[in-house]
């Protein structure tokens, strides 16, 4: 009889260590699954990561590329255009090409050069100053070159006639054109210097220098009170 029992509590020793066994396998299979499910994570987040990484470069790329190909074509265009232009000088005789540049021949101060008032209201006077460049056949023309204006008080000792000087150039011209009924030419305005006298008969004196031909023109103009 006690052999009996010793024999059953022998299989049931036995049994609770085959369970316990199965449980610490079950435990390990467990955590090695799910170390194996994190490295696929981990890996496809990297993997996916690197082909948005791959993409941008490779939209950048074809950007770059498109940017280059506009411009080779910009290039192309303006090499074939100045191409035709020196094909077309190339025919044309070099002394009728001469012939049709205009030549400046002189400068007018014009008529309605003076000193007003912006306002009837106000004390402040401005000189106004009109310049009209002409060519071979008298007319009005806009050439392009440097404008300088003096206005001079002759009837004060040498060291204080002068009363201002002002400059423009080129760039300034190309602002300061007009074309209209009354007058054609360039138009300038200045403040009056402090120092100018009100009814003083006054001089202003005009230097034009062309810069297609590098002629200097001089030109002055008696304001009167």
């Amino acid at each position: 009889m006690q052999n009996r029992e010793h024999r059953m509590q022998n299989k049931e020793v036995k049994r609770q260590k085959a369970k316990g066994k199965r449980e610490k396998l079950r435990r390990v299979w467990g955590a090695i699954c799910a170390v194996a499910v994190c490295v696929m994570i981990i890996t496809g987040g990297c993997e996916t990561a690197q082909e948005g990484s791959t993409a941008r470069g490779s939209t950048k790329i074809v950007s770059e590329k498109m940017g280059l190909r506009q411009e080779v074509e910009q290039l192309q265009k303006e090499n074939e255009q100045l191409k035709q232009q020196n094909e077309t000088l190339a025919k044309l005789p070099a002394d009728k090409r001469a012939e049709a540049i205009y030549k400046l021949q002189g400068i007018e101060i014009g008529r309605y050069t003076g000193i007003y008032k912006e306002d009837k209201n106000s004390a402040n006077e401005t000189l106004v100053v009109y310049v009209q460049p002409r060519d071979e056949t008298g007319d009005a023309i806009k050439a392009a070159g440097k404008v300088e204006i003096q206005l001079w008080d002759l009837g004060q000792p040498a060291s204080g006639a002068k009363l201002g000087q002002w400059t423009a150039e080129p760039n300034e011209l190309k602002t300061m054109w007009i074309d209209s009924v009354a007058l054609t030419g360039y138009r300038f305005k200045y403040d009056m210097p402090a120092g100018a006298k009100k009814g003083q008969e006054l001089t202003v004196r005009v230097t034009f220098t062309d810069y297609l031909s590098g002629t200097i023109f001089t030109e002055q103009k008696v304001i009167k009170p």
